[in-house]
């Protein structure tokens, strides 16, 4: 027992080791395959808004050049921000084709890194914070943007709601006169425009879809963790009912071949004691006739020498009937007419006891079997009966056939079984008896196994020992 639960548990941490770390694997990769494609998602969506920003400034560029500058060199023959009017209109003009866009903040640079127009009228004319990117843009000519982030990545997954400026895009962008429009060969570069694009809810948006992927991933690699467990689970189980079974035929196997070896010994004992045991039975016979003829006052001592005899002679054939047993010869028998015979040969037997047999039986009680190998078998049971009732008692034998079974019930007044021993009862040389060999019910189970016929052991609700026997197919 002490090696099964060692086995058991040995088996129990290596199904949780491999539980764990199949988890670990799968949430492992889950979380990976999550992150890269968040990450993919994030850059995506940056990509994309870099590439509108820069749409955004060629508008504001074109626009610029189109509604202001074109008609103010036309009109007034030169560009005067200066002038009020001048100012407004192109503030008009800005404002209108940013409108929409989550443009926060916007600023245009001259050559000398002025700020010559801005959302706040206050920081015209004054030298902006942005020289280095002003002069870079200026001498690259090239679109440039960066993310500028109020708050970290992971508090920003764990936020559900971010407030509007938390990640801003911010761009520089050189303002072109248009060739097409104007008699120059070239571009030339009117100024530098700078300018901030809230996508907070843009990014709001991306990591919505980051949450839902990783929530995605951890329920399924949740669910695919409880199916490999629920697998394992059931593998164990099958693993341990096929270990259970194995050492239980093992066990049956070592039984068996231990009665075996008790068997061949019995036998060969029993055999040897045989023949001098009859002559003894048979001596003891004749002396104790002549003995009863003569009134010889040893009488009763070769009355009880006598009785010991026969007694140990039964037990010498229960001996050799249980170490070699007889193969039946199946033949129609009628079971009622046999249970007939032995209550009546158990009658002296019942009044000397104070016992009372009642039998009740159906009409048809044929069944197939070895009449003597039968009769024995219930000639025990009934015997069993009378020995276990102290004082008298009944005896009730009932059978009956339903649906082609017939069922045959030998049940006592008796204690009863102990609940205890019940299912070691007919086991070989078990026995609760002060006197007895254990074989009797061992030697019932034999007959009636060898006829294809079941027993059940059991105690009545109302008291005493119940067996019941079915032959089923007869």
């Amino acid at each position: 027992m002490t090696k099964n639960n060692a086995s058991g548990s040995s088996q129990l941490q290596f199904v949780r080791f491999i539980s764990v770390s199949l988890f670990a694997i799968i949430l492992g990769i889950s979380l990976l395959l999550s992150v890269f494609i968040s990450k993919y998602a994030e850059r995506t969506l940056l990509e994309k808004q870099e590439e509108f920003g820069l749409l955004l400034a060629e508008n504001v560029s074109h626009q610029v050049f189109t509604r202001f500058v074109m008609p103010t060199v036309m009109r007034y023959g030169g560009i005067s921000l200066r002038q009020e009017e001048q100012a407004k209109t192109l503030d008009e003009v800005v404002r209108s084709t940013v409108h929409s866009f989550h443009v926060t903040t916007l600023r245009i640079y001259d050559a000398s890194g002025v700020i010559t127009y801005s959302f706040d009228k206050d920081e015209v004319g004054t030298k902006g914070r942005a020289l280095y990117m002003v002069s870079r843009t200026w001498e690259t000519t090239e679109f440039s943007s960066n993310i500028i982030a109020k708050v970290s990545k992971f508090a920003s997954l764990l936020r559900f709601d971010l407030k509007p400026g938390s990640l801003k895009l911010r761009a520089y962008y050189p303002l072109r006169a248009e060739r097409s429009l104007t008699n120059i060969s070239e571009n030339p570069i009117m100024g530098i425009l700078e300018f901030e694009q809230d996508i907070t809810h843009d990014f709001l948006a991306m990591l919505n879809f980051e949450r839902l992927v990783i929530g995605f991933s951890l329920i399924t690699s949740l669910i695919l963790f409880f199916l490999v467990l629920a697998v394992l689970r059931r593998a164990e189980r099958m693993s341990n009912r096929q270990l259970q079974e194995k050492e239980q035929l093992i066990f049956e196997l070592q039984q068996q071949e231990k009665l075996a070896g008790m068997g061949r010994m019995v036998a060969g004992v029993a055999h040897e004691i045989r023949n001098p045991l009859g002559i003894i039975c048979s001596s003891s016979e004749l002396i104790l006739k002549k003995a009863k003829k003569e009134g010889n006052a040893n009488t009763r001592i070769l009355e009880a020498l006598h009785e010991e005899a026969k007694r140990l002679t039964r037990t010498v054939a229960e001996f050799l009937d249980y170490a070699r047993p007889k193969r039946p010869t199946m033949m129609d028998v009628d079971v009622g007419k046999m249970l007939d015979q032995v209550a009546v040969f158990m009658e002296p037997e019942c009044e000397k006891l104070g016992v009372i047999i009642d039998r009740e039986y159906s009409d048809d009680m044929s069944a197939l079997g070895d009449k003597d190998l039968l009769y024995r078998a219930f000639y025990n049971l009934v015997s069993n009966a009378l020995q276990a009732m102290d004082g008298g008692g009944h005896v009730y034998i009932r059978a009956a056939r339903a649906e082609g079974v017939l069922h045959v019930t030998v049940q006592d007044t008796g204690p009863g079984f102990p609940p205890e021993h019940i299912e070691q009862i007919r086991d070989p040389f078990f026995t609760t008896k002060d006197q007895g060999t254990g074989l009797g019910l061992a030697l019932v189970s034999t007959i009636f196994e060898s006829h294809g016929v079941e027993m059940h052991l059991s105690n009545a609700d109302d008291g005493g020992a119940r067996v019941d026997v079915i032959f089923s197919g007869q």
